[in-house]
C-alpha cells in the first residue's frame, strides 16, 4: 500500500481510435483501482465506432474528449495533456493504452515511486503479456551505445521476483507511465512530428536532457494485449517504425550519434529486415519500410537546409 501522507492528483489518459471493444477492460480497470484522488479521461482520436456514445452512455463519470479527426498517437494525447496541465491543475498525468488491463494497485505505486525520487519525468512498471500473466513483455529499456536505446528488459520472462525493486531506467516504452507536471511544462508534450511509433522515445530523449530521469516502480502492473488498435505487422506501423527512431535521434543527438545510428539502423534494414519481410511474402510492409527510411533521410535533409537558411 501507498506509504506517502499526501495524495497527488492523477488523470489516467485513455486514447482510443476505433478501439470501443478495447475500452471495457481497460476503463473498469482503471476505475478500480485502490487511490483517493484520481480521474479516468478517455480521448476519442476521430473513431467511426460509437466510442463517444459508449462512453457516454456506460461511464458518465468519465471525462470525455474528442478530436474529429486523428491526429495519431502524439496528437490525441496531447489533447489530454493539455487538458490536465494546462486547464485545470493535476499533479500527475498517467498515460496508458486502451488494449490493457491495470493491477488494482498501479496509480498507487507509479505515485509512491514518483514522490520518492525527486526529479523523475517518467514511472513506469510492469507489463505483461494478456495471454502470459506471469511473463513480462516490458519492464523498461536499456542503453545502447550505437542505437541509443537498447532491448526491453525482462522480455520473454516469467516473473519469479527478479525485477522486485525500483531503480532508474535508461528508456521505457509508453504503454503506461506516469508523467509529471513539471516535466511537461519544462519540455512540453509529444512532438506530433511522430504521429505514432517513438513519440515516447523522442520525449525521453528531451526529458533526460533537461536532466530529468526515468524511473521504474516494481509494484505496478499492468497486462497488455500488444498492438490490438494498428496490428503488430501492418504496413503503418512498419513505416513509423523505420522513420521515428531514426528522427528522435537525428533531434535529439550529436552528430557522431547520428551518424552511427544511420548506418547501423538502414543497414539492418535494407540487407536483413526487408529482405526477410519479402521472403515472407509481406509485400507492402517491406514496401512501407522502405518508405519510412527515406522519410527520415528526407527529414534530415531539410532540417540541415534550414539550418543553413
Amino acid at each position: 500500500m501507498l506509504t506517502i501522507k499526501v495524495f497527488p492528483s492523477v488523470l489516467v489518459l485513455i486514447l482510443s481510435y476505433n478501439g470501443k471493444e478495447f475500452l471495457i477492460d481497460a476503463v473498469q480497470s482503471y476505475l478500480d483501482c485502490e487511490y483517493p484522488n484520481f480521474a479516468v479521461a478517455v480521448i476519442d482520436n476521430g473513431s467511426t465506432d460509437g466510442t463517444e456514445d459508449f462512453i457516454r452512455n456506460n461511464y458518465p463519470n468519465v471525462v470525455f474528449m474528442r478530436s474529429e479527426k486523428n491526429l495519431g498517437y502524439s496528437g490525441g494525447m496531447n489533447i489530454g495533456l493539455a487538458y490536465a496541465f494546462e486547464q485545470n491543475n493535476y499533479d500527475y498525468v498517467l498515460i496508458t493504452n486502451n488494449d490493457v488491463i491495470a493491477d488494482k494497485q498501479i496509480i498507487a505505486a507509479l505515485v509512491e515511486t514518483a514522490e520518492a525520487n525527486p526529479g523523475t519525468a517518467f514511472t513506469t512498471g510492469k507489463v505483461y503479456y494478456y495471454e502470459r500473466p506471469d511473463v513480462f513483455q516490458t519492464v523498461g529499456k536499456s542503453s545502447h551505445p550505437t542505437l541509443v536505446r537498447g532491448k526491453h528488459l525482462g522480455r520473454g520472462e516469467k516473473d519469479l521476483g527478479q525485477f522486485d525493486r525500483d531503480k532508474e531506467l535508461a528508456f521505457c516504452d509508453d504503454i503506461f507511465w506516469l508523467v509529471s507536471r513539471e516535466v511537461y511544462l519544462k519540455t512540453g508534450g509529444y512532438d506530433t512530428e511522430f504521429f505514432l511509433q517513438a513519440e515516447d522515445f523522442d520525449w525521453q530523449l528531451r526529458a533526460k536532457k533537461a536532466g530529468f530521469k526515468i524511473m521504474y516502480s516494481f509494484k505496478a502492473k499492468l497486462w497488455h494485449k500488444e498492438s490490438m488498435t494498428i496490428g503488430k505487422s501492418s504496413p503503418l506501423k512498419a513505416y513509423y517504425d523505420a522513420r521515428n527512431p531514426m528522427i528522435a535521434i537525428m533531434k535529439n543527438c550529436n552528430s557522431k550519434q547520428i551518424k552511427n545510428y544511420v548506418i547501423n539502423k538502414s543497414y539492418n534494414l535494407i540487407f536483413k529486415s526487408i529482405p526477410k519481410t519479402l521472403i515472407k511474402g509481406h509485400i507492402s510492409k517491406a514496401f512501407a519500410s522502405m518508405l519510412g527510411l527515406l522519410s527520415a533521410y528526407k527529414y534530415y535533409i531539410i532540417s540541415k537546409i534550414n539550418k543553413i537558411i
